[in-house]
């Protein structure tokens, strides 16, 4: 049986990758991204990410771009999709909280979205992959329950919404109309 074809010849040569120096960028990228510069006085650190999410959406989009390296050789490592999907979600709710106007730049500084997905990466390339997969049901179990509450919650205020509307209705329209 004849091998398929090559769809994406840059994507199957990133796949076939066992380059050293890619993991090594993909540390450096973490680094600078999240970990650059300590603010004085301080054992904070942050990186490139929160000042360039000062420029809404082009920055996030700089940020996000460096960082989907690390996504590439998440990829190339073999990661499962849960655990692939855990890492976008990473990045894309780092680009989200960094569209925030004035607390963005703040909220990115402390998600660091880039040394999450590294240290999810090593850990899967340490061998530790049973691991990680449980740490990634736990994010997920844990994710739909925060979506859980906002239903409830949301639920909950248009009940209440709905009644005391009701009500006043009820009391402000003439007898019959409801």
């Amino acid at each position: 049986m004849p091998a398929p074809p090559i769809i994406n010849p840059i994507a199957a040569q990133l796949a076939r990758g066992d380059d050293p120096q890619t993991q090594a960028t993909a540390r450096v990228l973490a680094k600078y991204l999240d970990e650059w510069l300590r603010v004085p006085g301080t054992n904070v650190r942050i990186g490139l990410d929160p000042i360039l999410a000062l420029f809404p959406g082009i920055g996030d989009l700089l940020v996000s771009g460096a960082g989907g390296v690390i996504l590439v050789e998440a990829l190339r490592s073999g990661v499962g999709l849960a655990v692939f999907l855990r890492m976008a979600l990473n990045m894309t709710l780092n680009f989200l909280l960094g569209l925030i106007p004035g607390g963005g730049a703040v909220l990115s500084a402390f998600f660091k979205s880039n040394s999450r997905n590294l240290a999810i990466l090593q850990a899967w390339q340490a061998g530790q992959k049973a691991e990680v997969k449980r740490s990634t049901l736990r994010f997920f179990l844990g994710l739909a329950l925060l979506l859980g509450l906002f239903v409830l919650f949301v639920s909950t205020l248009w009940l209440l919404y709905s009644y005391f509307l009701f009500r006043f209705l009820q009391n402000a329209l003439p007898e019959g109309w409801l």
